[in-house]
């Protein structure tokens, strides 16, 4: 595979599942199938070749589905697990060979203390040598507490344009993931638009833009974008990155900064 083709467009978060599949307590239950040849239907045609599978939160732990899926497309699809603090060294190793890059902490509608994760110290440490990273989706405005509880060492990927308040310097989310980023390796994932809650993605984009540069930034799609199934027209969400950031950075944000965080270990 060459890593610096032209046409190595990265869509860094979409799902797939089955139709009535959760786990036990999940909030939850899809009614219908996202199969991820629906995905490249509607991502191919359209430029982008490679894709990051994002475990969705009802099939919390079980990474059956994102497995099989990574080992069908190997070198074509990348993924973000869900793990418990627990997992070991092997276990982690099995992941990173069927294309698992990072592990999502999905905090949304829970708990944003990470009490649970506080002595995970072990599984931090494989992720380090693994050159994984953390993902990580929160309540809006609720960022800031998580930054604070984090490993210092792990690269951090923010969902869904990190959800602050407001689309202003001034905002304490923004201001804390400024801060961070100066310190840490810090991404912001471009997608999710409709999960903000009333605050403007173009204005957010351009403050993520100008205040974290070019090479902090990654675009998902968020498909089928559950919750949101009315708003998941992939022409659309795939065109929303050029309003978002200008046809000049569009093509780093696509292909440059994903194969950097996503296949270069």
């Amino acid at each position: 595979m060459n890593l610096t083709a032209p046409n190595f467009f990265v869509d860094t978060h979409f799902h797939v599942f089955a139709a009535g599949q959760a786990i036990a307590g999940a909030r939850y239950l899809p009614a219908y199938s996202a199969r991820v040849e629906d995905w490249m239907a509607q991502a191919q045609p359209l430029g982008v070749t490679h894709g990051v599978l994002v475990q969705p939160s009802f099939l919390g732990a079980d990474n059956t589905r994102l497995v099989h899926t990574l080992q069908a497309h190997p070198g074509v699809l990348r993924g973000v697990a869900v793990v418990e603090p627990s997992t070991g060294r092997d276990a982690l190793n099995l992941l990173h060979a069927a294309g698992v890059r990072g592990i999502r902490l999905n905090l949304a509608g829970v708990s944003h203390a990470l009490t649970d994760w506080s002595a995970a110290d072990a599984l931090w440490e494989t992720m380090l040598a693994l050159g994984w990273h953390l993902e990580v989706h929160t309540d809006k405005g609720s960022l800031p507490g998580v930054l604070a509880q984090l490993p210092p060492q792990l690269p951090v990927v923010v969902d869904h344009m990190a959800k602050p308040e407001r689309a202003h310097m001034q905002d304490p989310t923004v201001a804390a993931l400024v801060r961070h980023a100066q310190h840490k390796p810090t991404y912001i994932k471009l997608s999710g638009a409709y999960r903000l809650g009333g605050v403007d993605p173009v204005q957010l984009a351009r403050l993520w833009l100008g205040e974290l540069g070019v090479a902090a930034l990654l675009w998902g799609s968020d498909w089928p974008c559950t919750n949101h199934e009315a708003l998941a027209q992939y022409s659309t969400l795939f065109s929303s990155l050029e309003d978002w950031v200008g046809a000049a950075h569009r093509e780093q944000v696509l292909s440059a900064n994903a194969r950097q965080l996503y296949w270069s270990a």
